[in-house]
């Protein structure tokens, strides 16, 4: 399935190899490793200085690479564990989506998972997580959360800006509500970047990250909004209608903290993720 699929903003599969106890899949090999490392690694000087055009490309990318696996392949995938450690640079920092060990064929007939729901707490869209609901719109919402990483430069999971906000998430939809949305990009670019695309970029994350998921985006709509072809302003308006839904960060710490503890959720450390991605040379 995954050597189905092929386009430029997918990790291309070449082969696997099994020898004993040994199961090695052979992907290309991406130099930059992942954008987790690239935004908020645990050693410096493997963070890479991304200005804001660079980090619209990555958007764009993996946007892309999502409408291409929700809309455009013969084989239609939920990827289901979309977060930046999964996301691939290589040495043009174009992004690659990896990781397709919790993909799920998307089919419209049979959209709820009565088993186990898997995926990594802080990107799970809130009908995923508490009701088993999934559909393409499970990769939106957490396309949603990485591109408010890649504009902010920090980690929705490990980032706390004041002891009630749970997530990054939280603080952007308070920002957003306040009209200081701004206050969210990196303070590493100073005021060395476009207010426009950085507020494109915020924006669009908001749209995806609406509790309902009817009022996210579809993935090509936002390739549409990253590439200038379509316009945001009709769109803003429903962000009003995301600030009194569950991105509320009142509500949505109470859904975190109700979470039944029963659920199998793959909820591993973002840095852990980030060293074992690519810090070996690949195997042949």
């Amino acid at each position: 399935m995954i050597s189905a699929l092929q386009h430029p903003n997918l990790v291309k599969l070449y082969g696997c190899c099994t020898e004993g106890n040994q199961l090695l899949l052979v992907y290309e090999y991406m130099e930059n490793n992942c954008l987790a490392r690239a935004l908020f690694g645990p050693v410096e000087q493997h963070r890479l200085r991304l200005d804001c055009v660079t980090r619209r490309k990555i958007c764009l990318g993996i946007a892309r690479g999502l409408a291409y696996l929700h809309e455009e392949s013969a084989i239609r995938i939920v990827h289901r564990d979309i977060k930046a450690s999964n996301i691939l640079l290589d040495k043009y920092l174009n992004a690659k989506i990896s990781d397709f060990g919790l993909a799920k064929l998307n089919e419209d007939d049979h959209t709820h998972i009565s088993t186990k729901v898997a995926g990594t707490i802080g990107y799970m869209a809130p009908e995923y997580a508490m009701r088993g609901y999934l559909t393409d719109k499970a990769d939106v919402y957490s396309f949603g959360v990485v591109a408010l990483e890649i504009v902010s430069g920090k980690s929705n999971t490990n980032y706390r800006p004041k002891e009630d906000f749970v997530y990054l998430l939280d603080w952007a939809c308070v920002l957003q509500e306040r009209g200081t949305l701004l206050e969210l990009v990196d303070s590493d670019l100073g005021s060395n970047y476009s207010t426009e695309e950085a507020l494109l970029m915020l924006h669009v994350a908001l749209l995806c990250t609406t509790a309902a998921p009817t009022l996210r985006l579809k993935m090509s709509e936002v390739v549409s909004l990253l590439e200038g072809h379509a316009s945001l302003q009709p769109l803003l308006s429903d962000l009003s209608l995301a600030e009194k839904s569950l991105s509320s960060s009142a509500v949505r710490f109470k859904f975190w903290q109700n979470l039944s503890e029963g659920q199998s959720l793959r909820a591993q450390a973002l840095c852990n993720d980030t060293n074992a991605v690519m810090d070996h040379q690949p195997r042949i």
